[in-house]
């Protein structure tokens, strides 16, 4: 099994210390270094070239946001997972265009962490379902296309299966097609809709109804 080798940023000794204890007894994740902000984040991205960075957004010195542009400057095939306590509109929405692929909540569970930290390794999107809505809430839409759809059904399912957060080998499986394949439908997709990333497809898969995301209760 090939070890994933995580950079854990934030500004919380007792968040680090639990979240190393936490992946280090899981097998095949690795933490290679911790960072309690994002001047650091990016020297040790530089010095250790991590597979994944699980980034916190509010930092002292330099925020999460200014670390991942700078990181994803560095390296474009950065893998960066932002880790909040902090779900507004605002935050997590600039998070993404800076270039995050995933984002998840502090309040999540620890299996739906380690998924996440393995979709992004893989190079997918994971989207917290309250971190969707409140992108959702916010997103301007100049760049979709116009009524009607210009996808096909096929499309539309590998679509749904894209905003589950599945990688483009359980695609195929459950369509019983080549990974190739998928690729392709993938790739069709993202010129069609004129989107740039498998986060933005999955977020316009939520838009349109493709897929319905579960209720989550208030605090």
């Amino acid at each position: 099994m090939e070890t994933i080798r995580v950079l854990l940023v934030d500004d919380h000794p007792v968040v680090r210390k639990g979240i190393r204890a936490m992946l280090e007894s899981e097998k095949g994740m690795q933490v290679v270094g911790e960072c309690s902000d994002g001047e650091q984040a990016v020297r040790q991205y530089a010095a250790l070239r991590p597979d994944v960075v699980l980034m916190d957004l509010v930092m002292p010195q330099m925020d999460g946001i200014e670390a991942i542009r700078r990181i994803l400057e560095m390296d474009g095939n950065a893998r960066l997972l932002v880790l909040t306590s902090f779900s507004t509109d605002d935050k997590v929405f600039a998070a993404l265009q800076a270039g995050a692929a995933g984002y998840l909540l502090k309040d999540s569970d620890p299996d739906d962490l380690l998924r996440a930290i393995r979709q992004v390794h893989r190079g997918e999107s994971s989207l917290h379902p309250a971190v969707a809505r409140k992108l959702l809430s916010e997103m301007t839409q100049p760049r979709l296309p116009a009524e009607p759809d210009p996808l096909t059904e096929r499309e539309k399912e590998v679509l749904a299966y894209i905003a589950q957060g599945l990688s483009n080998q359980e695609i195929a499986e459950k369509m019983v097609v080549s990974k190739a394949t998928v690729h392709s439908h993938v790739s069709r997709i993202l010129a069609k809709l004129q989107l740039d990333s498998r986060t933005q497809a999955a977020l316009y898969a939520i838009q349109k109804g493709y897929i319905t995301l579960p209720k989550t209760t208030q605090s």
